[in-house]
C-alpha cells in the first residue's frame, strides 16, 4: 500500500467546518474525496483557511433540491465506502439521502453524522452552530472572566467544531476496521456537544466528591478572577508570568521533580525555609497563597525572556513557553524541525505555507500537494464516472451476522499497550476502549501521576483510566522490559508518549519493538517531538495551549492582552488569570491531542488491516494545535484577516452575537442571507440599518423580554436564537442539569475508592456497532491476570513484587 486510505472514496455533502476537517484528514491519506457544493460554491471558500481545508479534494456542483442533481448524488454515495454529512436532524431523509435509503443500495457504506445536540431530543431543532451548543451547555457563561464586563465571553476557539470532527473520523475509521472483517458498513453519528466534554480530565468527578461530602470540600475555580486570590496548587505549577521585557511566559512544573527544579531556576529556594511561605501554594489561608503568588510573579519579572531561555538550558526540568498568535506556530523551532508544515501552490492565490498531515507515517505516509479545487472542477468528469457505472450490477448485500442481539464493539480483538502519563495522550487510548480494543496501559509502580494530581485520590485519572487494564510494573528493570516485550509481542499496537530521549534510554523506541513484532502499529504521541529543539521539554495542556496559540485566540488577541513592562502588579495577576482560563479553560491542548492521537492510532490500525506492513508514526501536541486552529494556519500573498470578537467579546458581528435578555443573556445565530431574512421578518426590523445601528436595535429589543421567550419565540420562526444557560458544563451535562442524561450520552459506573459516579458513554454512537463504557482501574489491578496470561505462575509474581519489578 502506498497510502492508508488508498482506493476508498469518500462523497462529503457538508459545508461546515466540522465536515471539511472530517475530510480533509480522509482526503490527505489517500481517500477519494468528492465534495458537494451548493450552486455558487461553498461558503468555506470565503474563508482564509479554504487551500488548507480543500486540498486534495474533488468539487462538484450540485442543487440537491433539484431531481436529476439529488439522483447524481444518490449514484455516488451507492458505490461510495464513506458519506459525511453535517445537516440538522431529517434533512438528508427529505432529500432522498438518508442513511436507511442508501444502505439498502450500498449495505457497505459507512454514513457519518454531526449535529449539535442529536436527533430526538428538545435542542434536535437547533442549528449546530459551535456558540449555539456553547450557550446551551453552560460553555459562553464558563468563559466570563475573559471580558472585562459582566456576563458570558463569545470565543472563537474551535473546542467543539474540531473535536466533534475528531469523533467523527474514530467513528469512521473504526467501522472502516470492522468492515474489513464483517463487509458491512454502519451508521456514525456524534454531537458538538460530545466532542467539547472530551476535554474535562476531572471536573465532573471533582464536583460528584464536592456534592458527596460538603462538609470535607468546596469547589472553586483555580483562581478567583474577582478576588485574585488563587485556590489551586496546581495554578502556581501552570503559572503565568510576565517577564521583565513585556513577553507573558506559560511555565510547566507539574511534577515535584519539575517543581524543584522551578524554584531553583526562579531563585525561590528560600521560600521552602521561610516560616510564611514555605507551604503557600497549598497554605489554607489565601493571604499565604497570594503573597507566594506575588513573589512568584516579581521572580519572573526579575528576567527577560532570553535570561529566562539561557535558565531554561541550566535547567532542563524547567520551561516557560511564550504566548503565540495567529500563524506563529507555523515557524516554532519544533514545528520547523519536525517538518511539520508543507507548501502547496495554490491556482487563485499562490503558494500557501499551511499545516502538514496529522500523523507521520513511516509506511504509508500522506499524499499531499494537489490544491483545492476550483468550483465544479471535477463536476464533468464525476457524472461521466457515475453514468459508466450505470450499467453495472449492484453488489450483493452480504448477510448480516446471527446473535444474541447485542451489539459487537468495532474494535473487538484489538490489543494497545500504553507507555505514557497524564491525559494529552493516554486519553486517546480510551477512546480505543471505548470503542473495544483491549488496552493494557504499563503504569509505573507507584501509578500514573495524573492520578494524584488532584486531592483526592484517583479524582484526577479516572477518566483517563477508564476501560484499561493496569499493570504495574519497573519497565526500567530487566524483568520489567521482558513483561512488556511479550506484550508487545501479542499487540496490535503500542502508544509511547515519553520525552524525547526516555524510549531511547530504556530500548522501546519503535525500531527496538518492530523487532519484536514486525506487524505493529508504533505511534509517538509526545508534546513536542522525538527529538529537536524542544523534544526534551514537559509539555502540558497550558504550555501547548500558550505555545500553538490557542489562548490568544480564546482571549480575543493579543490586543486584548496588555503586556507592556510597565504593568502594575495587580494588572499582572488579573491578566495571569485570563490567560490561564484562557490556556486552560473549557477546551485545552490536551484534550485536542488526544483526539487526534485516537485518529492517529486508528489511522495505523486500519492500514494494517488493509494490508500494509507495521511501521513507526508520529503526531504531536503541536502538530495537532496546528489542525485544530486552521482557520489561522495559512499564510499566502494578500490573505485575508480573520474577524476577531474585540474587547468586549460579545460577537463578530450583529447577527452573531450575544445579547443581553431582560433575564439573563441569549446568542443569536442569523448568519447566512436565508436566515437573516427570516429573523428580520420575524423582530420586524428595517433593512437599511447599518451594522452598529443594527447591533443598537437588537440591543433594545432583546432587552425587552427573557431569554427563554426570545428562544422560543424565535425559534417558531426557524431563527436560532439561544438563552445562555448558566455553567459550568460539567453540572449543566453531567450532574444536576440532566442534560446528559436526556441526549443519552452518560452511563453509571463504579470505582472501589470513588464508589458510584456518572461517566460519559462512548463518544461515537453507531446503529449496528456498539461500544464498551468500562471502570477505571486502580493501579496495577490486573498485573497478576496479565502476568498469568503471559505464562508467570503464582510463585513468580510474588517474587516479582518482593523484588519491587511490581507494584
Amino acid at each position: 500500500m502506498s497510502s492508508a486510505l488508498g482506493g476508498l472514496s469518500v462523497l462529503d455533502v457538508s459545508n461546515t467546518l466540522t465536515g471539511t476537517q472530517i475530510t480533509q484528514l480522509l482526503a490527505d491519506f489517500g481517500a477519494d474525496v468528492i465534495h458537494v457544493e451548493p450552486p455558487g460554491g461553498s461558503d468555506l471558500r470565503k474563508q482564509p483557511a479554504w487551500p488548507f481545508w480543500g486540498r486534495g479534494k474533488r468539487s462538484i456542483v450540485l442543487d440537491l433540491k433539484d431531481p436529476d442533481d439529488a439522483a447524481v448524488a444518490r449514484s455516488i454515495a451507492g458505490s461510495c465506502d464513506v458519506l459525511v454529512e453535517t445537516w440538522r436532524p431529517g434533512v438528508a431523509d427529505r432529500l432522498g439521502l438518508g442513511y436507511a435509503e442508501l444502505a439498502k443500495v450500498n449495505p457497505r457504506l459507512v454514513y457519518a453524522s454531526v449535529t449539535g445536540f442529536g436527533r430526538d431530543n428538545r435542542w434536535s431543532g437547533m442549528r449546530g452552530y459551535e456558540p449555539v451548543v456553547m450557550a446551551k451547555i453552560g460553555g459562553l457563561d464558563a468563559f466570563s472572566s475573559l471580558s472585562s464586563r459582566e456576563g458570558p465571553s463569545f470565543v472563537t476557539s474551535p473546542y467543539c467544531s474540531f473535536s466533534a470532527a475528531q469523533l467523527a473520523v474514530h467513528g469512521i475509521l473504526a467501522a472502516l476496521v470492522e468492515r474489513e472483517s464483517s463487509g458491512l458498513g454502519d451508521r456514525v453519528e456524534t454531537t458538538l456537544v460530545q466532542g467539547i466534554l472530551a476535554h474535562d480530565c476531572w471536573n465532573w468527578l471533582i464536583r460528584t466528591i464536592v456534592a458527596r461530602y460538603p462538609d470535607a470540600f468546596a469547589a472553586a475555580p483555580p483562581a478567583d478572577p474577582g478576588a485574585l486570590v488563587p485556590n489551586s496548587p496546581l495554578f502556581f505549577r501552570l503559572m503565568v508570568g510576565l517577564s521583565s521585557d513585556g513577553r507573558w511566559l506559560q511555565f510547566s512544573q507539574t511534577t515535584d521533580r519539575l517543581w524543584q527544579a522551578y524554584l531553583r531556576a526562579a531563585g525561590l529556594e528560600w521560600t521552602q525555609d521561610d516560616d510564611v511561605l514555605k507551604n503557600g501554594p497549598t497554605d489554607e489561608d489565601p493571604k499565604v497563597r497570594v503573597a507566594f503568588w506575588e513573589t512568584a510573579i516579581n521572580a519572573v519579572r526579575e528576567k527577560t525572556y532570553e535570561e529566562w531561555t539561557k535558565a531554561f538550558e541550566e535547567e532542563p526540568d524547567v520551561w516557560a513557553e511564550i504566548f503565540r498568535n495567529g500563524t506563529e506556530l507555523l515557524h516554532h523551532p519544533q514545528i520547523v524541525h519536525n517538518r511539520a508544515t508543507v507548501v502547496i501552490d495554490d491556482p487563485l492565490v499562490g503558494p500557501v505555507l499551511q499545516p502538514g498531515p496529522l500523523v507521520q507515517m513511516s509506511s504509508t505516509p500522506a499524499e499531499l500537494g494537489r490544491p483545492a479545487p476550483a468550483i465544479d472542477q471535477h463536476g464533468g468528469a464525476i457524472r461521466a464516472e457515475q453514468d459508466s457505472k450505470g450499467a453495472t450490477a449492484a453488489p450483493e448485500t452480504p448477510a448480516r451476522p446471527a446473535g444474541d442481539g447485542s451489539k459487537p464493539p468495532p474494535l473487538a480483538g484489538v490489543t494497545v499497550i500504553e507507555l505514557g502519563t497524564f491525559y494529552a495522550a493516554p486519553f486517546g487510548a480510551t477512546i480505543l476502549a471505548d470503542l473495544g480494543a483491549r488496552v493494557i496501559k504499563i503504569e509505573q509502580v507507584e501509578g500514573d501521576p495524573m492520578r494524584h494530581i488532584m486531592p483526592f485520590p484517583e479524582a484526577g485519572g479516572a477518566k483517563v483510566l477508564q476501560g484499561k487494564e493496569s499493570v504495574a510494573v519497573d519497565m526500567a528493570s530487566d524483568e520489567g522490559r521482558r513483561i512488556v516485550l511479550e506484550l508487545v509481542r501479542r499487540a496490535d499496537i503500542v502508544l509511547q508518549t515519553f520525552r524525547a530521549g526516555v524510549a531511547e534510554r530504556h530500548g522501546y523506541t519503535a525500531s527496538d519493538l518492530l523487532a519484536v513484532n514486525p506487524d505493529l502499529v508504533y505511534l509517538n504521541a509526545p508534546g513536542y517531538g522525538v527529538d529537536g529543539p524542544c523534544g526534551h521539554r514537559p509539555a502540558f495542556a497550558p504550555t501547548i495551549g500558550a505555545g500553538s496559540g490557542l489562548a490568544y485566540r480564546t482571549v480575543g488577541g493579543p490586543d486584548n492582552v496588555p503586556r507592556g513592562p510597565d504593568l502594575t502588579l495587580e494588572e499582572v495577576k488579573r491578566n495571569s488569570i485570563r490567560l490561564s482560563a484562557a490556556a486552560m479553560g473549557v477546551g485545552h491542548a490536551d484534550g485536542f491531542s488526544a483526539l487526534g492521537v485516537a485518529s492517529a492510532l486508528l489511522l495505523g490500525l486500519l492500514a494494517k488491516k488493509r494490508g500494509a506492513p507495521g511501521q513507526s508514526m508520529m503526531t504531536s501536541m503541536l502538530s495537532t494545535m496546528a489542525h485544530t486552529l486552521s482557520e489561522d494556519m495559512v499564510e499566502y500573498e494578500n490573505r485575508p484577516a480573520l474577524p476577531t470578537p474585540g474587547i468586549d467579546m460579545y460577537g463578530l458581528s450583529a447577527r452573531y452575537r450575544l445579547y443581553r435578555a431582560s433575564d439573563g443573556w441569549v446568542f443569536l445565530a442569523a448568519p447566512s442571507d436565508r436566515e437573516w431574512r427570516a429573523c428580520v421578518q420575524a423582530l420586524d426590523l428595517a433593512d437599511t440599518l447599518d451594522e452598529d445601528e443594527l447591533a443598537v436595535v437588537l440591543e433594545e429589543r432583546f432587552a425587552t423580554r427573557s431569554a427563554e421567550e426570545w428562544e422560543r419565540e424565535l425559534g417558531t420562526h426557524d431563527v436560532t436564537c439561544a438563552a445562555v444557560v448558566t455553567g459550568p458544563i460539567e453540572e449543566v451535562v453531567m450532574l444536576s442539569g440532566g442534560m446528559g442524561k436526556e441526549l443519552g450520552i452518560v452511563t453509571d459506573t463504579s470505582n472501589p475508592v470513588l464508589g458510584d459516579y456518572l461517566r460519559l458513554l462512548p463518544l461515537v454512537r453507531y446503529e449496528r456497532l456498539g461500544g464498551v463504557a468500562g471502570p477505571a482501574p486502580l493501579c496495577g489491578a490486573q498485573t497478576d491476570a496479565v502476568l498469568a496470561e503471559l505464562g508467570y505462575d503464582a510463585e513468580e509474581i510474588v517474587r516479582l513484587r518482593e523484588e519491587h519489578v511490581l507494584g
